[in-house]
């Protein structure tokens, strides 16, 4: 009997669309529950009666945390026996954001009302976000390493939506008390695990629901799509990226990055490097590895669309790649690309593109969003 019960509840779960996970009894009283994050592994989110426990992890040290978030309704009064962590009033109002790629995720669950203000506004590319910035619905706070902390403090900034970095510093703003939000995001191994850091953001903008219908709708299309080549026999080898100074940097093959490549049927020929984030390399060591690549991705940043001609004039040594010889190179220009907002959120967009790159006879008559190849 105890079985089928237990049966029957997991049923109902699956049929409601409801977490399943851990329950007992809070500190308040009242029941607990841990939500069940299905791919993300740099947050973890515990229910109490009066408030919420949010855990960002630190990914370049595990088991240590980044930060731990305490969440409580602006309408409620503050719970006694608060855990240790940054109580943070929710839903938020009055936010200031980072990165573009934040100020999407805002923007896709119905949240937009909550950017006061932004940094790096120059890399936006989100046609409302930049229409309200231009109208002062939201203020630009110039960039992120030195922001107007006075015009954020003047907006009545409730907190601050950033991204971390290993042994990073806020700098001036972690003595104004407002609190961060760490999305880290970007560390995740998973495509997917990257796409459902909107429902992290989901719990502190009161749309939770939103956030998860964008996310389920995102896991079905990626799956989906990457069912489309779970039987090529080839898998073109791939190089991405140039050189920047002295260094080239590509992604590691512990990144979301590198296993979106696998998932679109490539042989990406750096998947051997460790670590999450990107790794820098001599040109010497990628002409080593990638000399006979078939094909290569670059994104990159310029007023023009980048040529076979630019790219040489650029650095004439690209010219001894096989790929630049056979004319089977992809550039991403993020200057008006939308790339770099939409890809951590909405990787179903980019595995269709990436697919239909590496094995165009799958998705016949695709348009492109991101890459053009290079004309001469």
């Amino acid at each position: 009997m105890m079985r089928f019960c237990f049966c029957s509840l997991m049923l109902l779960c699956l049929a409601f669309g409801c977490n399943v996970g851990r329950s007992g009894s809070s500190r308040d009283g009242g029941d607990t529950s841990v939500d069940t994050v299905r791919y993300a592994d740099g947050y973890t989110v515990t229910r109490y009666g009066e408030y919420v426990k949010v855990e960002a992890l630190d990914p370049w040290n595990k088991g240590k945390l980044l930060q731990r978030y305490i969440l409580v309704p602006r309408d409620k009064p503050t719970p006694a026996g608060l855990p240790e962590g940054t109580v943070v009033r929710v839903p938020i109002r009055n936010a200031v954001v980072y990165t573009s790629v934040h100020c999407e995720m805002l923007e896709s669950i119905g949240a937009m009302d909550a950017i006061a203000g932004v940094c790096e506004s120059k890399y936006i590319i989100n046609a409302e976000i930049k229409k309200r910035i231009g109208e002062g619905k939201i203020q630009d706070l110039g960039e992120s390493t030195s922001p107007n902390i006075e015009k954020m403090i003047s907006l009545g900034t409730e907190v601050i939506i950033a991204s971390p970095f290993d042994h990073g510093s806020y700098g001036a703003v972690e003595k104004t008390g407002i609190p961060v939000i760490e999305c880290a995001d970007y560390m995740e191994t998973e495509p997917l695990g990257s796409a459902e850091w909107i429902k992290f953001i989901g719990l502190f903008t009161g749309q939770s629901g939103s956030a998860d219908s964008v996310f389920n709708e995102t896991e079905a299309n990626y799956n989906r799509i990457k069912s489309l080549v779970e039987n090529v026999e080839y898998r073109p080898k791939l190089m991405t990226g140039i050189k920047y100074g002295s260094a080239w940097y590509v992604p590691s093959g512990g990144s979301f990055m590198a296993r979106i490549y696998e998932d679109a049927g490539a042989n990406y020929l750096f998947g051997y490097l460790a670590g999450r984030g990107g790794a820098p390399l001599s040109f010497e060591t990628v002409l080593d590895k990638a000399i006979h690549a078939d094909v290569w991705l670059i994104q990159y940043n310029w007023g023009n669309d980048m040529t076979y001609e630019s790219l040489r004039a650029d650095y004439s040594p690209y010219g001894k790649f096989d790929a630049f010889r056979d004319r089977h190179i992809y550039g991403c220009n993020s200057n008006y690309s939308r790339y770099h907002e939409e890809y951590p959120l909405h990787p179903d967009y980019l595995l269709a593109e990436l697919i239909s790159i590496f094995h165009p006879r799958l998705l016949p008559g695709y348009k492109l969003r991101y890459f053009k190849p290079l004309t001469d």
